[in-house]
């Protein structure tokens, strides 16, 4: 045992929490970090969640953007909220807490895209926006309480995990085709392909961890407890860094769903997309005083301070 490092004592069978009531319990051994957290890496990283959902809520509310992007940054926020919770207890009614929000978090932009794709396409159809949205959001509760109802008798993650997973690609396939038809402005268009980018290649590699997380466990297991020990071996809990890669890849996913919204809605010329430091994406009025250094490019040259007329005239 050195100073910075320490091996990882015996796993406990119960903790602070009790026994494991939930479906799944993930490669992380349990309370060995602390006897009042299940899987120390898996609940803290969900600070990713929140934190970025939170963020997006607020860049939502400050530039004035449809009431449907604060429901879906307070929709991710509350999935961060549930799986913190699961992790932390393993309990059976928290990892409801977790999974069940994450299909109802993306029912959100789901129904966004959705309305958004046929006032797109039938501009002149006869019914009135108000009563397709309508229409929509009754659709997807429905099928959406049904899988939800299928799931809770049924108690199977796969269920959970393809309904998920469809939700979500629904959403990358039909955004992709409104920016591929109607966005024509080109600096806009590389801006929104290259936020759609970062947020599907980040989401995957998350994926990838959660995979191999499950697949190749009791190896991750042999080397952090013969290996790299504590505190290093906390980086080696792929499933934690599901919920990092997962919560950055979904706050670039709704920063580009936010500005292709306003582009189809012909609202572009109010809003610019800007990137602190040149590569945090974030949509901002172009009236916005802006006090951090950014570019208008990923990796572009930085901008000292708040150019107003300069994102005016683009």
């Amino acid at each position: 045992m050195g100073l910075f490092r320490w091996p990882y004592p015996a796993e406990s069978v119960e903790g602070y929490w009790g026994g494991v009531t939930s479906t799944i319990d993930w490669c992380e051994e349990n309370y060995v970090v602390s006897k009042y957290i299940a899987e120390w890496s898996n609940t803290i990283t969900n600070g990713t969640f929140v934190i970025t959902a939170l963020y997006s809520t607020w860049c939502a509310y400050r530039s004035r953007l449809e009431f449907r992007f604060i429901l879906i940054g307070v929709g991710f926020a509350l999935v961060g909220v549930g799986s913190w919770l699961f992790h932390m207890t393993l309990q059976y009614h928290y990892q409801l807490l977790d999974e069940l929000p994450m299909i109802y978090a993306t029912c959100i932009p789901t129904w966004s895209i959705l309305c958004e794709t046929q006032d797109t396409l039938t501009k002149n159809g006869a019914s009135s926006p108000l009563s397709r949205q309508f229409s929509v959001g009754i659709i997807i509760s429905v099928v959406v309480t049904l899988l939800s109802w299928v799931y809770l008798v049924f108690k199977i993650p796969e269920i959970h995990q393809t309904v998920y997973g469809f939700i979500t690609v629904s959403v990358v396939v039909m955004s992709g085709i409104l920016t591929h038809k109607f966005v024509s402005d080109a600096v806009a268009k590389k801006s929104l392909y290259q936020c759609m980018s970062i947020g599907i290649v980040t989401f995957l590699l998350g994926f990838l961890s959660w995979n191999l997380d499950n697949v190749f466990c009791s190896y991750w297991i042999h080397i952090r407890r013969n290996f790299l020990q504590l505190p290093l071996g906390v980086l080696l809990e792929l499933h934690a860094w599901w919920h990092i890669l997962t919560g950055t890849g979904i706050y670039y996913y709704i920063v580009y769903l936010q500005y292709l919204r306003v582009l189809t809605q012909g609202r572009g010329r109010e809003y610019a997309m800007i990137w602190r430091w040149g590569f945090l994406a974030e949509l901002v009025r172009k009236d916005a005083q802006i006090t951090t250094k950014y570019s208008l490019s990923l990796f572009g040259p930085l901008v000292e301070q708040s150019s107003t007329e300069s994102r005016k005239n683009r």
